[in-house]
């Protein structure tokens, strides 16, 4: 007989001994090492270690690695709060986009998990509770709700693995991406010159974004301006 989700099961039972550990603390181990070196060095057996325990042990908190993820994920959720709601939908939606970007780039393995699989503990439903009101006005059915949400959801995920992908690479061999950059810049330098590329080539050389500093924040800043802007068109 399967058992019940971990969030509907208590976390200790009616007898026997005293848990040695507490969710929280498996969780926030768990974290640590994902922070620290991947979500691939998260095991069953890691995290014991971690936390002075046998492998065995383990289980008896949670049924395998994927509750042990659930529980990641919700921990991880509960290191920031949903942006309290202000009764405008667009500032609102602008708040948790942001937060839910800080959170991804703070745990940057929460967007190697797949979305298809929510997760509803008590921090995640707090935010989706959060993402959902500010969504929801008189007018709108559920369905679309939902895709609203999801649109925005999806956005802020899809610019988070990006930008975790190129900090990663930066973070590399500094001397294999120098090298790249330059053979880049090269073979740039062709493509503009064939012509063959007009709209492309406008790009490569007006666009001031992709040389700055901070142009994942203006990417993401004007990107989300479109995003809600699309939005508003369903809105009214």
């Amino acid at each position: 007989m399967d058992r019940p989700p971990i969030w509907l099961r208590p976390e200790r039972a009616a007898r026997g001994p005293r848990p040695a550990h507490s969710r929280a603390e498996i969780a926030a181990a768990a974290v640590r090492v994902a922070d620290a070196e991947g979500l691939t060095a998260v095991s069953m057996r890691r995290i014991a270690t971690e936390l002075a325990t046998g492998t065995t042990s383990l289980y008896r908190y949670v049924d395998g690695k994927d509750e042990l993820f659930d529980l990641m994920v919700d921990h991880a959720m509960g290191d920031g709060r949903p942006p309290a709601p202000t009764g405008d939908w667009r500032a609102d939606l602008t708040a948790v986009a942001h937060e839910q970007r800080a959170l991804m780039l703070r745990h940057p393995w929460l967007v190697r998990l797949p979305a298809t699989r929510p997760v509803l503990g008590p921090n995640t439903l707090a935010w989706l509770e959060a993402t959902y009101a500010a969504v929801d006005v008189p007018g709108l059915d559920a369905d679309e709700v939902l895709a609203q949400a999801a649109t925005l959801l999806t956005f802020v995920r899809g610019h988070a693995l990006e930008e975790i992908a190129e900090l990663e690479a930066a973070r590399g061999d500094q001397a294999a991406m120098s090298d790249w950059l330059a053979k880049q810049a090269q073979y740039g330098e062709r493509v503009i010159g064939s012509g063959d590329y007009p709209h492309l080539s406008r790009m490569m050389l007006e666009a001031e974004t992709p040389h700055a500093a901070d142009r994942f924040d203006r990417l993401f800043e004007r990107s989300l301006g479109h995003v809600l802007d699309g939005l508003a068109a369903h809105r009214s």
